[in-house]
């Protein structure tokens, strides 16, 4: 897959896609990020690539040429014959990130991402341009390359190769529906609490039953809206019947 950014300060996402996993994703191949910057597409001396707001008001937008520019050059770069790669503007106006998108980008072969600075991107750029706008949540940035780069980690981890254990991705939380199970490692007893038995039996259906109904208990708890959604089993339902009778009587 190829990740193309587009950024006022590369550095910021150059940095980020050395370590780790995403770094070790893009030695391999499996994963190509590169970055573009606005300012190379300007025609002024001193790169200006933002500008007052008309009708006034605090703060300067980012102005739509050197964007556009820049999106042209990209998109004329790209393979011959290679699919057209979806544009994401990352904004706070755009509908949440969330797994399923993540699943539906690791499909494609090529993605842009466009990343805002100010008060935001001349909005006839977006107009043109924008075949997604993704927002990480609400609050408020100083750009979109954090957003940027939460999206190419998420959609890196569902790339085959990208990981050693694949099944690792598929069983992350979210991905499955629902939230990560308790994990527990070395040692069995800390300041009294004690590694739960199921885990240490070697039984790996009573395992398997136990981290199920641990991911449905802890979803139910803390984020309920997920069930909404969650491909569940009649076996899950009845767990969850059981717990809601729980709580009902701890009420």
């Amino acid at each position: 897959m190829r990740i193309t950014v587009f950024t006022i300060f590369p550095e910021l996402i150059e940095a980020a896609c050395r370590p780790s996993i995403l770094g070790a994703a893009i030695e391999s191949g499996v994963l190509t990020v590169r970055t573009v910057d606005p300012r190379d597409y300007t025609e002024d001396r001193h790169r200006k690539v933002d500008d007052v707001p008309f009708g006034g008001g605090a703060g300067m937008v980012m102005m739509a040429p050197p964007i556009a520019a820049a999106l042209d050059s990209a998109l004329a770069a790209e393979p011959a014959g290679a699919r057209k790669p979806r544009i994401v503007f990352l904004t706070p106006a755009g509908r949440p990130f969330q797994q399923d998108l993540a699943r539906a980008w690791a499909r494609e072969d090529s993605l842009f991402l466009v990343c805002g600075r100010y008060k935001g991107i001349d909005d006839r750029a977006r107009r043109e341009y924008a075949t997604d706008e993704v927002s990480i949540g609400d609050y408020v940035l100083s750009g979109g390359e954090l957003p940027a780069l939460v999206v190419i980690d998420a959609v890196m981890r569902l790339l085959p190769g990208a990981l050693g254990d694949f099944t690792s991705a598929e069983e992350d939380s979210i991905h499955s529906g629902l939230l990560e199970v308790p994990q527990y490692t070395r040692p069995r007893e800390f300041r009294g609490e004690r590694v739960p038995e199921v885990l240490l039996s070697g039984h790996h259906e009573n395992i398997r039953r136990w981290r199920r109904r641990a991911a449905l208990e802890v979803t139910y708890r803390r984020r309920p809206d997920l069930l909404e959604r969650a491909e569940l089993t009649s076996e899950d339902r009845m767990i969850l019947e059981e717990i809601r009778a729980r709580s009902g009587e701890s009420d």
